[in-house]
């Protein structure tokens, strides 16, 4: 999932989809420790998109605050 595609998903979808980031990067945690894991690069990858998500969601609360601040004002 593209940068991009983050901004376009809504707040609910963006959280929704961090739930399920965080669950296959679990499950890709488990696989590590057991041994199954064939290449390691998923994690990277699910760390990334978890951060991405992370930061549309940090960007879109300090946009809001900043419209209530200047709405108060």
């Amino acid at each position: 999932m593209a940068k991009t595609v983050v901004r376009d998903l809504g707040d609910n979808e963006l959280v929704e989809e961090l739930a399920n980031r965080r669950k296959v990067l679990f499950d890709l945690r488990f696989k590590l420790a057991t041994g199954s894991l064939e290449t390691t690069s998923k994690l990277k990858a699910e760390r990334q998109q978890i951060a991405r998500i992370l930061t549309e969601l940090r960007e879109r609360e300090i946009a809001a605050a900043e419209a209530a601040a200047e709405k108060d004002q």
